[in-house]
Order: structure tokens, then C-alpha cells, then sequence
């Protein structure tokens, strides 16, 4: 598909609503900034509520924004109605017409804009190829099962060749297993038609499986913009931390600096090295981020602690331990030739300095 990949911009974009309980006035979004680099997957994740959709629809030019700018491949889009940007909507609802079969599902955008009848069917055909439903031209909707459906809605949007494609939760409506191998083929098919999508979610391992950029949005503020490892690892803060993926968080003080960025943080008596302090001084309140798996359970560590839970899980040893009155969890993978600790037992947590992030 030959078409100028656009990236988007939003600068200072804020949306307002009210309460229709209160009549007091709300932001939906406020103050976003965000670039979007053209032919990428971004995803806004968030829970219910924290404004991902409205900066979804605000892109696609359902909503306006009451402050800021929108920007699409360097044209600012405010003011144009959905049908004049060069953006698609697959909806969660994959909102396809029941009478009509799926070519003619495909082929109604293009048919609108009054293309030949040869070209709709070029491009039509094409592009059930590309998400794999070609031969299935004559189908009623209705006779497809839920992740074809899906992908009859994924070729409508793709068949008019926008500079962008938006994803409203396309997978909600999907069992388990289908919504993995979907994302798998929604990631597949945007990378071969090279185009710029955003996609909306509240799965955070749907954004990690599929995306090169995820925004993390909470109560209508971009809390951060990074790639998947960037959000993982380097959270800015305790609830894009706690979000994405398991956390552990042990509050603790900065006892001394080493001058080179890293220093001794005091856990609960026990001193631990970190070897990036950020913007913490000596004397500096601080949480300990541990991700599950980034520690281990050993006859000596940086933190004693006493087993609370030990459940073997096939794969790994999922431990629960205190540690003072903080509960860490821990999952150990491939316990099978390892030491099991088991309930009552005391032990240390053990983990290598660069898997302890301070907040």
C-alpha cells in the first residue's frame, strides 16, 4: 500500500466536560502533549475513565477539543469533520452493515467516494488478501465468526488507504485465545501496510505485545510516553509502575551518595545499593521498585525476610514474603533444580542492583 505514512501531534490538547450529577465542570483531558512518529503502533493505555478514548475520538474528529491543537502530517485537523481527515476508525463494536456481504462491507467506503467498479474490486480483493479472508467475499457477516467480523472491519478501515488508522478497543468482544492471535495479525498487517496506528486499551499486556510506543493516561494526564521497556523498566512514577505488570514497592530512605548517580538506600534496616539514585539526596523519603521476577529467594541477601506463601506453579515458584510489614512477591522460573523454601522459613531476598528502581 503506497501512501505517505503521517505521524500526529497533539499540543496542549485539554477536553471538558460536566458532571451531569454535580454540573460541575471536568477534564476529560488535560494538557496533552504527544508526538507520534509516522508508520508507528502507539498505544493509550489506561483504566476506565482516564481519558484514552476521548483522545482517540478527538483525533479521529468526533470530539473537539476545548484547548490545544491537533496536528496530522504537519496540517492541523481541528477544524475538519471526520470525513475530511485522512484518518479510519476500526470500532469495538466492529459496526458492520448485517445486509450487506462482506465485499460489499469492504468495498461501501470506496463506493462512496465514487471510485470505478474495476478499482474497488482491485483494491477490495487486495486487501481481504491481506488479512486473510479472501475467498470469502460472498459471506454475510452474520455467518462469520467474531475474529473474522474483526477482520472484515480491519479491511474496511485499510481499504481507503488513511494516513492514519485508529483502534477504539477492537478486541474487547473476543474471547482470550482469539484476542492473541488477533493482536499477533492487527501487529502483522499494520507493519506490511506500514501505516501510523493508534490504539486504545486497557489490557496492559495487549499494549506490551504490539505496540513501539505506549502512553500511559490516568484521571485525563499523560502520565508517560515510552516503549514498552522503557514503561517496564524505567516508570516515572508508582502508578504507571503498578499498571504495567506486577510490582513490588518497599518505602525506604537515601542514607548516603556514592557521587557517581548510585548510593545506599536504607530498607527496613537493611542497606541496599542502588545504582541510580535519579534526583534523591541523602536523607530523601523513597520506594524501592522490585519487579517479581527480578529477585530471588536465597540463604543470603540484601533483605531478610520470612516465607509467607510458597505455590509451585509448573513454570515457577511464586513465593510471598515479608519483609518487615511489606509483602513482596516473588516469582522464581524453572524451579525444578532449585532450593524450595517453604512456608515459615526464613530467607533473603537476593537481587542484582540494577533490578532495584527507585521512585
Amino acid at each position: 500500500m503506497e501512501k505517505e505514512k503521517k505521524g500526529i501531534r497533539l499540543e496542549h490538547i485539554s477536553k471538558i466536560y460536566q458532571d451531569p450529577k454535580t454540573k460541575k465542570d471536568f477534564y476529560a483531558v488535560k494538557d496533552a502533549n504527544l508526538n507520534i512518529e509516522p508508520g508507528s503502533f502507539v498505544t493509550l493505555l489506561g483504566p476506565s475513565g482516564c481519558g484514552k478514548t476521548t483522545t482517540l475520538r478527538m483525533i479521529a474528529g468526533f470530539e473537539s477539543p476545548d484547548e490545544g491543537e491537533i496536528y496530522l502530517g504537519g496540517e492541523a485537523i481541528n477544524a475538519l469533520t471526520p470525513n475530511k481527515r485522512d484518518t479510519a476508525m476500526v470500532f469495538q463494536s466492529y459496526a458492520l452493515l448485517p445486509h450487506y456481504n462482506v465485499f460489499d462491507n469492504v468495498a461501501y467506503g470506496l463506493k462512496i467516494r465514487k471510485l470505478p467498479a474495476e478499482e474497488i474490486k482491485r483494491k477490495v480483493t487486495d486487501i481481504l488478501a491481506l488479512v486473510g479472508l479472501e475467498g470469502r467475499e460472498a459471506r454475510m457477516t452474520n455467518q462469520l465468526s467474531g475474529g473474522q467480523q474483526q477482520r472484515v472491519a480491519l479491511a474496511r478501515a485499510l481499504v481507503l488507504e488513511p494516513g492514519v488508522l485508529l483502534f477504539d478497543e477492537p478486541l474487547s468482544n473476543l474471547d482470550a485465545k482469539l484476542r492473541v492471535s488477533m493482536r499477533t495479525e492487527i501487529r502483522r498487517i499494520q507493519q506490511e501496510a506500514g501505516i501510523t496506528a493508534v490504539y486504545v486499551t486497557h489490557d496492559q499486556s495487549e499494549a506490551m505485545a504490539i505496540s513501539d510506543n505506549i502512553i500511559v493516561m490516568n484521571k485525563g494526564i499523560v502520565e508517560q510516553m515510552g516503549s514498552p521497556q522503557e514503561i517496564y523498566y524505567r516508570p516515572v512514577n508508582e502508578f504507571v509502575a503498578d499498571f504495567i505488570g506486577e510490582a513490588n514497592f518497599l518505602p525506604g530512605k537515601v542514607v548516603s551518595t556514592d557521587g557517581n548517580g548510585g548510593g545506599m538506600v536504607d530498607i527496613n534496616g537493611s542497606k541496599v545499593e542502588a545504582a541510580d539514585l535519579k534526583e534523591l539526596g541523602e536523607g530523601d523519603s523513597c520506594k524501592l521498585l522490585l519487579r517479581p521476577e527480578g529477585a530471588e529467594l536465597k540463604d543470603a541477601g540484601q533483605l531478610p525476610c520470612t516465607v509467607t506463601l510458597s505455590c509451585f506453579m509448573g513454570s515457577y515458584q511464586n513465593y510471598h514474603v515479608k519483609v518487615g510489614d511489606d509483602t513482596v512477591t516473588i516469582t522464581d522460573f524453572n524451579p525444578k533444580n532449585k532450593k524450595i523454601y517453604e512456608v515459615g522459613d526464613q530467607a533473603f531476598v537476593a537481587f542484582d542492583e540494577k533490578n532495584a528502581y527507585l521512585l
